[in-house]
């Protein structure tokens, strides 16, 4: 055990954080995203939802001050007519990065190509629709 690390971040999930270089990504994701066929590195954060989750990364992940977006969600599909309403939990959490201004929105496809391009992905157990979230790493300055 360490001091001050949350019990909510696994050995694992440090270590990938710890691995991770400036504009690398992780992708947060929800119970229903494929994430063991999209993940090159794969953590099972099983039992878990996101947002305490990404609330404690947050703790110890620079967002990148180079790009103007370094949070990314899906767009909701065309015609779906689901209301996210987790953004505004991110949101709430994010804000207290002076980095984070808003989302960039990917359409669905795109945002799964990106997702295999990640440093890793985090599988979670939430079970919000659209909960799916990027984070670009920045640096320690």
């Amino acid at each position: 055990m360490l001091k001050g690390i949350p019990a909510i971040l696994s050995p694992d999930l440090m270590k990938i954080l710890m691995d991770m270089g400036h504009g690398d990504e992780l992708v947060l994701a929800d119970g229903n995203f494929p994430a063991a066929s999209m993940a090159r590195r794969l953590v099972r954060a099983d039992g878990l939802a996101i947002p305490p989750l990404l609330e404690a990364i947050l703790r110890f992940f620079p967002l990148d001050q180079y790009v103007e977006r370094p949070a990314v969600i899906m767009q909701v599909v065309p015609g779906d007519p689901t209301k996210p309403t987790i953004w505004q939990e991110y949101r709430e959490i994010l804000k207290a990065d002076k980095k984070f201004t808003d989302f960039e929105q990917v359409e669905r496809h795109a945002f799964y190509q990106r997702a295999q391009n990640a440093f890793a992905v985090i599988a979670t157990s939430e079970a919000a629709l659209y909960a799916n979230i990027i984070l670009k790493k920045g640096v320690v300055a």
